[in-house]
């Protein structure tokens, strides 16, 4: 998670590389969290579907075009949009994958969970300096 800046300020726990986000996400609970503490969240379009609550949702994700289905002028104004909202989180996260210990790391997610603390520490430090 970050904040608006893009600075780190919070990281969960390590999962096994073949959980995919939306399961991850599913697995802890993170909507009704969100949901209590009256919170949301901008996601890419792999989070699609995960949020069905239509009148009060969650997670805002952008418009998926296809081969048939093209987008509005209005949907693709709505994808920037949400692509300059996801901007600094994007970019919080390319600081994170600077340390390249995360792609060596080949350990139990539990133990590389004590590691990510550190590291979004460290990544903080190197940014705000």
């Amino acid at each position: 998670m970050t904040d608006e800046r893009g600075r780190l300020i919070w990281i969960s726990a390590a999962r096994p590389g073949r959980t995919h986000d939306d399961s991850a996400a599913r697995h802890d609970h993170i909507l009704a969290h969100l949901r209590a503490a009256g919170l949301g969240a901008l996601a890419d379009l792999g989070f699609r579907g995960l949020d069905n609550d239509v009148r009060n949702p969650v997670i805002v994700t952008g418009f998926h075009a296809s081969r048939t289905h093209k987008l509005t002028s209005a949907a693709k104004t709505a994808n920037r949009v949400l692509a300059v909202g996801r901007a600094p989180v994007e970019h919080g996260f390319a600081h994170l994958k600077n340390w390249r210990i995360l792609t060596k790391l080949r350990t139990d997610p539990a133990r590389a969970t004590g590691l990510l603390p550190a590291l979004l520490i460290l990544t903080n430090l190197e940014v705000n300096r």
